[in-house]
């Protein structure tokens, strides 16, 4: 689902690029480490400051990115054109159907998008699924606690049905093979769940 105007301007201020380089990116780094010449997707890119942020903070070697407003892509490309063309792709995408192969990422990152998906638990199974075995998932993600909020009801325009507590979406990871153990944690009363999941290896390994 495509953010609504009042959404889109509030992604898209110094304020939030501010957090999110500063605080969000910290706290995941914390709790994963850092992709250190890794290939790496990013689900939902906005307008290109978390594919930034996988480069430059965590050291992203290759960045595949999309995201399902084709406005935003552009504003990423243009942000990202110094990047070469066999280190970044950019396209339009949908994270609940992901274009790419199964195992071709080391780690996948989401700063807030699977909450705007519809069919969210099909979103996490596409992660899982083009994660290689060992690779992280690197999430932050706004709980059904925070989308019930008047403010969030009245301003903003999610999804309404099956949205999930922070419990719920560690359950669904762990039912797709993404574990993540204790590194995942609550912030603002409940209303954000940021963690770092790792792909089961296969039994017989």
């Amino acid at each position: 689902m495509k953010l609504n105007r009042i959404e889109k301007a509030l992604m898209n201020n110094p304020v939030r690029a501010f957090l999110q380089r500063h605080y969000e990116a910290g706290l995941l780094q914390r709790l994963g480490g850092r992709a250190e010449q890794e290939r790496v997707l990013e689900i939902g890119c906005g307008r290109g400051v978390g594919t930034e942020i996988i480069f430059k903070r965590f050291g992203a070697h290759e960045v595949h990115a999309f995201d399902i407003d084709p406005d935003m892509v552009d504003q990423a490309r243009r942000r990202l054109s110094n990047y070469p063309a066999d280190r970044l792709k950019l396209c339009v995408g949908d994270a609940a159907a992901i274009d790419e192969d199964d195992e071709s990422f080391d780690a996948v990152f989401d700063f807030g998008i699977i909450h705007h998906v519809p069919e969210w638990k099909r979103a996490v199974s596409e992660v899982a699924r083009v994660l290689r075995p060992g690779g992280r998932f690197f999430f932050e993600e706004v709980t059904s606690h925070a989308l019930d909020r008047w403010s969030y009801r009245r301003f903003l325009e999610h999804p309404t049905k099956d949205r999930f507590t922070r419990e719920e979406f560690v359950a669904e990871l762990e039912r797709q093979g993404v574990v993540s153990g204790r590194n995942v944690v609550e912030r603002f009363f409940g209303d954000f769940v940021f963690g770092v999941g790792h792909k089961a290896q296969p039994r017989n390994h």
